[in-house]
């Protein structure tokens, strides 16, 4: 039993096409660009685009948007030619035991448990943080109660609230789950509404703040290079080149979720083309929306607003103080925000239990994640055993003990996919390849290099959490997925 042993290509196709066991090819290439731009834009627009700017750029953010958009375009061109040539559900984790062996692969898998399911759990307790939001401040109701919307582990600011379960996070993960396990039909038509809602909020932000810019807030463009020290005693390189990467690493968590299109292959109706547009398209457009944005909102407020007064409601705070008489679109921010917290939420599901499912059908994870439903052709036990981990954490954790390790797990998995198709060109040369990274080797190497590069950068607390992380995933490889592998135990098979 050999934890080198890599999966045949034949062999991965052969599953893709078994259509008793398959699942159900619905969407097209709009709709995977809508997925994409479903788990692009959230939070990360709208709230890690003033903290980017309030501590390392200033106006400059927008070089910094530049910067993470080229990793994610070099990482992107070789995720559309392994997505496009290997169209199978497991995104990295596919791509790696067919091309660096079980070991590596079981490795990757258990990385984008990490990205996915912390990452959803994560933004699961930031919506329940906004639903009170909004209940208060645009409803104009009483909050959810303190006790009921926040984990056992959070004391109210006054002391005399304790919290017991966040409901409303387990309550958005209960919901996503279970349109998931409905169809990704239906899962993809409900993110398509909410992609053009938050979409059409961020384009009016643009195009009626455009006229509110002051250009003296974008003298100098690129700050003098300083530090800047936050309320926490943290200090962070401001301004000049340190600045301009420091804010790339910052919104490079706006990017996260992309990679989740490809998870969806085996549910594509053609993806040997739709893939690559995709993933490069919805990479595209929200790119070009990013930063526009971020010059509009650095032009209507100053740095200073973003530090002091807006913080992470930053945004509402800048249309309400300089954008007089469109007090209305703050309002609407809060919305747009809860839509796309919601988005996030079911891509990033949608890309765990297909991580799940490609895990069980190898036998690296129990069967029943691979079981398919008979009616509605998604892998149901796969969102159930999520569903269950995800709302649990997001019920009885507070968010902020991950920090950036859903970013770290994102750029391990970007960096191995960029290996992979290297390797894939030397071992197989002949495979047909409807879409062909350019430059290769190229390509690949830079976008690992500038994977590893922005890991780096997050410092040696996320590198200590994420080898703990893959310390215990090395355990439960060689305690059960060893032991438990079909490749490894062919006789098993039918």
């Amino acid at each position: 039993m050999s934890i080198w042993n890599k999966k045949p290509l034949v062999k991965l196709m052969a599953e893709a096409e078994d259509s008793e066991k398959g699942l159900k090819r619905t969407l097209t290439a709009w709709s995977l660009i809508a997925l994409g731009i479903g788990a692009i834009i959230g939070a990360g627009l709208f709230v890690r685009t003033a903290t980017a700017a309030a501590q390392s750029a200033g106006p400059s953010v927008t070089l910094g948007f530049v910067v993470a958009a080229i990793g994610c375009a070099l990482a992107g061109l070789c995720y559309a030619e392994l997505s496009s040539s290997i169209p199978i559900s497991g995104s990295a984790y596919t791509y790696t035991y067919a091309t660096m062996g079980e070991f590596l692969a079981w490795i990757i898998g258990w990385d984008l448990i990490l990205e996915y399911a912390v990452g959803a759990a994560t933004v699961g307790i930031a919506w329940s943080e906004y639903l009170n939001d909004l209940l208060v401040n645009i409803l104009h109701t009483n909050p959810i109660p303190f006790e009921f919307s926040h984990s056992p582990f959070q004391t109210s600011p006054d002391g005399l609230h304790h919290g017991i379960i966040n409901l409303p996070a387990l309550f958005i993960v209960s919901i996503i789950s279970l349109l998931l396990i409905k169809g990704i039909q239906e899962s993809a038509f409900v993110n398509g509404l909410i992609v053009i809602l938050k979409t059409a909020i961020v384009i009016l932000i643009i195009f009626i703040g455009w006229k509110f810019i002051n250009p003296v807030n974008h003298t100098p463009y690129i700050p003098q290079s300083s530090v800047f020290t936050d309320e926490h005693g943290i200090d962070h390189s401001f301004g000049g080149i340190m600045g301009i990467l420091g804010a790339a690493g910052t919104v490079f968590f706006a990017f996260i979720g992309f990679d989740a299109v490809s998870t969806a292959a085996q549910e594509t109706k053609n993806p040997k083309t739709a893939m690559p547009i995709g993933i490069l398209g919805s990479l595209a457009i929200c790119t070009i929306l990013y930063i526009l944005f971020a010059h509009v909102l650095t032009g209507v407020a100053t740095v200073e607003d973003f530090r002091t007064g807006g913080k992470e409601a930053s945004v509402a705070f800048a249309i309400n103080k300089y954008m007089i008489g469109y007090e209305w679109l703050g309002e609407f921010v809060t919305i747009a925000i809860l839509a796309g917290f919601s988005s996030v939420i079911l891509v990033l599901l949608l890309g765990q239990s297909r991580v799940f499912y490609a895990m069980g059908r190898d036998g690296l994870l129990p069967k029943m994640f691979s079981d398919v439903h008979p009616k509605f052709k998604t892998p149901y036990k796969a969102n159930l055993a999520i569903l269950i981990i995800v709302g649990g954490f997001a019920a009885f954790i507070p968010g902020d003990i991950v920090g950036d390790m859903t970013s770290i797990g994102t750029l391990f998995a970007f960096a191995l996919v960029c290996i992979s198709v290297i390797i894939l060109r030397k071992k197989e040369p002949n495979m047909v390849r409807e879409f062909k990274t350019p430059f290769v080797p190229l390509v690949p190497v830079l976008g690992a290099l500038v994977c590893l590069a922005m890991m780096y950068g997050l410092g040696w607390i996320n590198w200590m959490r994420l080898f703990v992380w893959m310390g215990l995933g090395v355990v439960v490889y060689f305690s059960y997925g060893r032991k438990n592998s079909v490749l490894n135990n062919p006789e098993e098979t039918k």
